[in-house]
């Protein structure tokens, strides 16, 4: 076991927007109430995970306000965030080595669009760019793009899997060596080295070509969310990372078999694809100082949010049920997320709870967590890594400063003393970080 602890590495990335997933981090004691719109805070973050040689920074986003009642919405510290796109150009200029990844819709954008940011930002960052393919599953976004009615689930995905050809062959518009600057004959780029995209499809179509040079990473790394059977599927096929919510080990080896089976079958090596799962942290003296942490930042959350928490992830309305009762099991399915709603029910059956103690882990963060001291969270972390239930994780912070301070100063030092996690960065960029090939250019032969 000990040999195979050494050949194996944790690949960490920080889930930063927002910058804790809990909706009562920001009221906990000695927390930055405003840590998730405050530049100068978040500059510090992004340095100091830099610091501890994280290999990204994850920044997901919304298209709309969390489609919440008024009553939860007010409470929530995710009202007001930056985009994506600004802040990680802004944190470009002020970290060196840090991978940078930001979430952009397949759904209510356009391909040209997206090529373009990432490879600007890919440009900017030295080649630390990241894209988090997500189809949107808030409806309520429908609205603010000029559309009544949200996508149904299929269909999203169907144009996701388009949209990614089109975006990905925009990027190689360009052969790498296309741009000769030849000063004394005045020719800036060779015309034979540009590929004109020309591409027709079901819901796109683009001409191109793309006008910025192809990326330094090739292509910024391709992350993806989605655990429903679609979102498998388009994983195992298209993404280098998967960002996913198994809720123990046993659902996590489950879920990392499935997909690197899936990658195999779409003729793709098993090491294309990185396993990250979110993962809570909380860091205490003892395990018992950790609960009590725990425990501290779950009684600041509201009965007004944990329900409408709860009605996101179910896709109902669920302020209608008896909060005393069990969970009905004849709610229909709807257009939001698939994975989300399964989640939900299936927690609900498994461990026989009622709507009110359904809300009450909803409204505070219900995924998994590890809770207890350095050493029994690096045990956990390392089970995972060993047995094959994830190749990282995606780190979710409970509260800040003092939540990411403990997992920096340190949990990455007996990480890093177990032989399980960098004690530098090896390379520049972020697919040198998680260990992944450069993209050849679909066009051009280097």
């Amino acid at each position: 076991m000990a040999e195979q602890q050494q050949k194996k590495h944790l690949h960490l990335g920080a889930f930063m927007r927002p910058v804790s997933l809990h909706t009562g981090a920001w009221r906990y004691p000695g927390a930055y109430p405003d840590a998730n719109f405050n530049f100068q805070h978040i500059k510090s973050f992004a340095q100091k995970l830099e610091e501890a040689k994280f290999d990204a920074f994850f920044m997901a986003d919304h298209l709309a306000v969390l489609n919440m009642p008024i009553e939860a919405l007010r409470r929530s510290h995710t009202v007001t965030s930056f985009e994506p796109f600004t802040l990680l150009s802004s944190l470009a200029a002020v970290t060196d080595r840090i991978g940078l990844v930001a979430t952009a819709s397949t759904t209510y954008d356009q391909p040209y669009h997206i090529a373009r940011r990432f490879a600007s930002l890919d440009h900017l960052s030295g080649g630390r760019a990241g894209w988090n393919v997500v189809t949107t599953a808030n409806p309520d976004s429908a609205r603010n793009f000029g559309q009544e009615e949200h996508k149904e689930h299929g269909e999203r995905y169907a144009r996701a899997r388009e949209f990614y050809d089109v975006v990905t062959g925009l990027w190689d518009s360009f052969a790498d060596g296309a741009f000769v600057r030849d000063v004394e004959s005045g020719i800036f780029f060779d015309p034979e080295r540009m590929h004109v995209l020309n591409h027709h499809g079901p819901e796109l179509n683009v001409r191109g070509p793309l006008n910025i040079a192809r990326p330094p990473q090739g292509w910024p790394v391709i992350v993806q969310a989605g655990q429903s059977e679609p979102g498998r599927q388009l994983a195992a096929e298209t993404a280098e990372v998967v960002f996913c919510a198994p809720r123990n080990l046993e659902a996590g080896k489950e879920f990392f078999k499935d997909i690197k089976r899936r990658v195999v079958a779409a003729g793709r090596s098993r090491d294309d694809i990185k396993l990250l799962p979110a993962a809570f942290i909380v860091i205490g003296d003892t395990v018992e100082e950790a609960r009590a942490k725990r425990l501290k930042l779950d009684s600041l959350v509201h009965y007004e949010s944990s329900i409408a928490s709860l009605s996101i992830a179910l896709g109902a309305d669920a302020s209608k049920f008896d909060p005393d009762a069990p969970l009905p099991t004849d709610i229909p399915e709807t257009n939001a997320s698939k994975s989300g709603r399964e989640g939900v029910l299936k927690l609900a059956a498994t461990e026989g709870l009622t709507v009110r103690q359904l809300a009450q882990r909803y409204g505070g963060y219900s995924g998994l967590a590890f809770v207890g001291t350095v050493e029994t969270v690096a045990d956990e972390m390392e089970k995972w890594l060993v047995e094959e239930g994830s190749d990282g994780f995606n780190i979710g912070f409970p509260f800040l400063p003092q939540g990411l301070d403990d997992v920096v100063n340190r949990l990455i030092p007996e990480l890093q003393r177990r032989g399980i996690f960098r004690k530098d960065y090896e390379g520049k960029t972020l697919r040198e970080h998680l260990g992944l090939k450069r993209p050849k250019n679909k066009f051009f032969s280097e």
